[in-house]
C-alpha cells in the first residue's frame, strides 16, 4: 500500500470515528430530550401518558423514543431513576452540613413536596410503595444517603433515637398522601406535624423547689343584710326561735313590762 492509499485510509477512519461520535452525541441529546419531556408529562398526567405524547413533546419521532425506551415501563424507570438520583445527590450535599438536624428535616420536606408535584411518584406511592422494584438500584443508593442523614441528626439529638430508616420511609408515604390534598407547593400543616413527631420528646425539667399552693379563700365577707331585731324594752338582740311567729321581746319579764306600760293610766 502506498503512502497516498495509507493517508486515504486514515482519513476515512477519522471520518468514520467523527461520524460515530456525532451519532452518539445525537443519541445522547435525543435521549435527554425524551427524558425531559417524559418527566414533565409524567408529572402532569401520571403513568397513563403515552409514548407518542412524549415524542410529540420532545420534538422527535416515535421511533426515536422506542429506540431508547422500548416500553413505557422502561421510560418510567429511567425518569424515576433520574429523579431519585437527584434526591440522592442532594442528600450527599447535605451530609456534611453544620446543622445535621436542620439538614435532615430540610431533605424530608424536599422529598415530600417534590413527590407531591410529580404525579408518577404519587401513583407509585399509592400502588407499590416508594421506591418501586424497577428502580431498586437507585432506591438502594437513596436509602444509604438518607440513613446517613438520619444517623447524623440522631447523633446531634435532633431526631428521636428510636426512629429507624423504615419508619422514615413509611412516614414519607403517609406525608405524600397528605400533601396531595394541599392546594399549594408548601409543606402542608398536617405533613409538618408528622415530621415534627420525629423530633425527640422534651423531658420535663427538674423541680428545684415545690411551689406552695395557697388554700382557696373566699374574699367575700359573710353579711346579713337584714337588720337584727332588738327587744323594745331592754334593747337586747332577739334570738330567732326557729318556728312560729318571731319573738317581740327577749324574755317574759320584758313582755310583762311592755304590757304594764300599755295599760298604765296616763297622767293629766
Amino acid at each position: 500500500m502506498g503512502a497516498s492509499e495509507s493517508g486515504i485510509g486514515v482519513r476515512a477512519a477519522d471520518a468514520r470515528a467523527r461520524s460515530a461520535g456525532n451519532a452518539r452525541a445525537d443519541a445522547r441529546r435525543n435521549r435527554a430530550l425524551v427524558l425531559a419531556a417524559a418527566h414533565r408529562a409524567l408529572a402532569e398526567g401520571g403513568t397513563s401518558i403515552s409514548l407518542a405524547e412524549v415524542a410529540r413533546r420532545a420534538g422527535v419521532g416515535a421511533g426515536t423514543v422506542y429506540r431508547h425506551f422500548p416500553t413505557k415501563t422502561a421510560l418510567v424507570e429511567a425518569v424515576m431513576q433520574q429523579r431519585i438520583d437527584r434526591l440522592t445527590g442532594l442528600a450527599h450535599r447535605l451530609r456534611d452540613a453544620a446543622d445535621p438536624g436542620a439538614a435532615f428535616f430540610s431533605f424530608c420536606t424536599e422529598v415530600i413536596t417534590s413527590a407531591h408535584r410529580n404525579q408518577a411518584v404519587c401513583d407509585m406511592v399509592s400502588n407499590d410503595g416508594w421506591p418501586r422494584e424497577l428502580v431498586r438500584g437507585a432506591g438502594d443508593r437513596f436509602h444509604t444517603a438518607l440513613d446517613d442523614l438520619l444517623t447524623a441528626a440522631q447523633r446531634q439529638g435532633s431526631v428521636r433515637p428510636d426512629l429507624s430508616l423504615s419508619d422514615v420511609l413509611a412516614l414519607f408515604t403517609g406525608c405524600v398522601a397528605i400533601q396531595r390534598l394541599s392546594p399549594g407547593p408548601e409543606l402542608a400543616h398536617p405533613a409538618a406535624l408528622v415530621l415534627d413527631s420525629m423530633r425527640p420528646r422534651l423531658a420535663p425539667g427538674p423541680v428545684t423547689k415545690r411551689r406552695k399552693t395557697a388554700p382557696p379563700r373566699d374574699e367575700t365577707a359573710v353579711r346579713n343584710e337584714t337588720p337584727t331585731p332588738h327587744c323594745p324594752i331592754c334593747a337586747t338582740p332577739l334570738r330567732p326561735n326557729g318556728t312560729g311567729r318571731p319573738a317581740r321581746y327577749c324574755s317574759p319579764a320584758c313582755r310583762q313590762k311592755a304590757h304594764r306600760r300599755r295599760h298604765a293610766p296616763r297622767s293629766a
